[in-house]
């Protein structure tokens, strides 16, 4: 894969296949501007640094390094052309339905969304003037460092999993208590779409709405950790001040939130992992988000991830879940139906169905 990546952006002819992009030997080479080490954010009246606005954590880039890459940093000219490729690969997605394509097989899949639907972003994460292959820059090699008995625990919770007894059976993000894929966080990941965030500051809180799923999170600076039989969906978030870097410690999560799947990220956290974010405003149109894991029951080592959260155009507007959804209550009654036709055929309902 990483030969003919190398092939790939020597020839181009395998990256890019229109015209749109014949030019594409003359992509530049230069890096991105490094951010300015003297830049001042714009303050509060008690002084603090504003984080106002709307942010995006869109990007192609994802938590774990693929194997596209062997290095933390890509060089500027190869991710341009993959980042040409990507929005070819989406135009190309966009195009109208032929009408006289006649209709899918039966039994053919059909997927959830067309891709009109789909936002992960257009570029690579750029930190300091720098593209990104993935999030993670410790442990190396950019991935998460799972545990031998880490990887015990994901297994032991994915057991009955699928089952469709009860709602309370399916996943988070299914029964729309909290987005999918680590949204809300902490730590907050990119997904496929909904990527924005929003601050509002006081000097005794800052919250922070996450578009997918309104998921909203109330960071009390100066606090203490509540008390363990309180396990909020988000976990319990205290803050404070390091100059000018706001830095949130997270734990307590709900158990119902461990696995927080994707099709770009997937991270297991328990109850009693601790999350470490650091917020810095490195520019008018970037805040540096960093965070560091730390769980000895799942990971050999605390690791560390950071990403820029870019300045976008809002509002945000109401991730309505549930409005119009029929999915949950389409799958539990699939389920019994599924029961009803083994009960009376004399055979056992198969497994995936509960």
């Amino acid at each position: 894969m990483r030969s003919f990546l190398r092939t790939c952006l020597i020839t181009t002819a395998c990256v890019l296949s229109t015209s749109s992009f014949a030019n594409a030997q003359s992509v530049s080479s230069e890096p991105p501007p490094a951010w300015d080490p003297n830049y001042e954010p714009e303050r509060l009246s008690d002084g603090t640094p504003s984080f106002a606005g709307v942010w995006s954590k869109a990007s192609l880039t994802t938590l774990e390094r693929p194997d596209l890459f062997e290095e933390l940093v890509i060089p500027p000219r190869p991710a341009r052309i993959l980042e040409m490729r990507n929005q070819q690969a989406t135009a190309d997605a966009n195009r109208p339905t032929d009408p006289d394509a006649g209709g899918l097989e039966s039994g053919g899949g059909v997927e959830a969304y067309n891709n009109f639907w789909m936002d992960p972003g257009a570029h690579y994460a750029i930190i300091d003037g720098e593209f990104r292959s993935s999030f993670i820059t410790d442990p190396e090699n950019g991935q998460v460092p799972y545990s031998e008995n880490g990887r015990k625990i994901i297994a032991q919770s994915r057991l009955g999993r699928g089952r469709a007894d009860h709602p309370e059976e399916r996943s988070s993000g299914e029964r729309c208590t909290v987005g999918f894929g680590s949204t809300g966080g902490p730590p907050m990941l990119n997904v496929l779409y909904n990527n924005n965030i929003q601050f509002f500051q006081d000097e005794d809180v800052v919250s922070i709405l996450v578009e997918m799923n309104h998921d909203a999170r109330m960071v009390r600076l100066g606090g203490e950790f509540r008390s363990d039989e309180l396990k909020q969906w988000l976990g319990d978030s205290v803050g404070h001040w390091d100059g000018d870097t706001l830095v949130v410690e997270t734990t307590n999560f709900h158990p119902d939130h461990s696995a927080r799947g994707s099709i770009r990220n997937f991270l297991f956290l328990k109850s009693d992992s601790h999350v470490e974010e650091r917020f810095t405003r490195v520019s008018e149109d970037v805040i540096l988000y960093q965070f560091t894991v730390t769980d000895p029951d799942l990971f050999t080592q605390p690791w560390t991830a950071e990403l820029p959260l870019m300045k976008t155009d809002g509002p945000i507007y109401e991730y309505a879940c549930h409005e119009g959804n029929y999915s949950l209550p389409g799958i539990l009654a699939g389920a019994r139906r599924e029961e009803a036709e083994a009960a009376r055929a004399g055979a056992p309902a198969s497994s995936g169905s509960r």
